[in-house]
């Protein structure tokens, strides 16, 4: 349920819609997802919302605290700094499925979440539509609310409900995004390796392996976090299983990489198990401590286990999804290309 309140007591944050705190979140999320991969909650939003309030004020501190215990801060992890540009793997056909979810996903960025020029709009959509795991497994209280932002003395808040659409929500947050570099990071990993992947087992077939990637993440982050109040948005976890996949189909493949280093980025290329290897087992380190009992925001804020559970089911689901003559047709293709030293489609990335 979204909620607007007037709280004369509450100072007044920057507006989600500012341009400088748009700035701000953009840059703060390029560099974390440059050092850590594709984000797939939403928390951000509240969290740059409420970084103009001190704490301590206001009779919603309680919440805030529960909200910060939750959420905690967006990290990087150094071990996962590589952005994929392109690989070296022409398709046989053309990934129109691939071509459909990208753009359904900018579409919903677009007409339903205001392009993240509106705060509201952008803060309602994660409210009403992203996963909320405590709703889905009744161990969040009805009614307890997370702060969402607050601009001229409106004080706005997600509350924990029981509404039908609930059930729905698994699907509908792998469409939504919290920020620019939310979406164009997660864009940029389908566009890369979803291709190929679709290319190797058929359009319908790729549509309902990426939907049920997505839905066995989400199951994973709620198994993990079962009674977080916080709405969980983003195809992190469905593209986790594009990831998997990949690596099962296409170890040995050359993948040209992006390393950040400093301000002199580094281009290479590697081969796609190094790669795909290093990205998983930083997400299972940095999900590690929110096995411990200590405070959730070690471990980044970021749903990190919905990302190992999204991989997980990639690699394992593969073996059912793939079309074998697809893949022969595809490999044969690959074996000529490299006889005959014939350059890799560069429109194929």
């Amino acid at each position: 349920m979204w909620d607007r309140k007037k709280w004369p007591e509450w100072p007044e944050a920057v507006p989600l819609g500012a341009p400088s705190l748009l700035f701000w979140q953009s840059f703060r999320a390029a560099v974390r997802l440059a050092l850590g991969g594709g984000l797939p909650i939403a928390s951000v939003i509240a969290l740059a919302s409420l970084a103009g309030s001190p704490e301590g004020v206001g009779p919603e501190h309680y919440r805030f605290e529960r909200l910060r215990s939750t959420c905690g801060t967006r990290t990087g992890h150094p071990g996962s700094n590589v952005i994929p540009i392109s690989d070296d793997n022409p398709t046989i056909r053309r990934p129109v499925m691939t071509y459909v979810i990208l753009g359904l996903t900018l579409a919903t960025w677009v007409t339903v979440q205001g392009a993240g020029l509106d705060g509201f709009a952008l803060a309602s959509s994660v409210c009403n539509w992203g996963m909320v795991p405590g709703e889905l497994t009744g161990l969040a209280p009805l009614g307890f609310e997370v702060p969402m932002g607050s601009h001229a003395g409106q004080f706005w808040a997600c509350s924990i409900d029981s509404e039908a659409r609930n059930i729905v929500t698994p699907i509908t947050s792998m469409f939504l995004h919290g920020g620019w570099a939310h979406l164009l990071g997660n864009c940029l990993f389908l566009w890369v390796f979803g291709n190929n992947v679709e290319d190797s087992m058929g359009r319908g077939r790729f549509l309902a392996f990426y939907l049920l990637c997505g839905l066995v993440a989400s199951a994973t982050h709620a198994f993990f976090d079962a009674a977080s109040p916080v709405p969980t948005v983003g195809a992190s976890g469905a593209i986790s299983g594009t990831l998997g996949a990949y690596l099962l189909l296409y170890p040995q493949v050359r993948v040209k990489v992006l390393i950040p280093i400093l301000i002199f980025p580094l281009i290479v290329h590697v081969r796609a198990w190094v790669m795909l290897l290093m990205w998983f087992g930083w997400q299972v380190l940095s999900g590690l401590p929110q096995l411990m009992s200590v405070r959730s925001e070690v471990s980044g804020g970021v749903a990190v286990w919905a990302h190992v559970g999204g991989f997980v089911a990639g690699v394992v689901l593969i073996r059912f999804f793939q079309d074998r003559e697809l893949v022969v047709r595809r490999r044969a293709m690959g074996d000529a290309r490299r006889a005959f030293a014939v350059p890799a489609n560069q429109g194929d990335l």
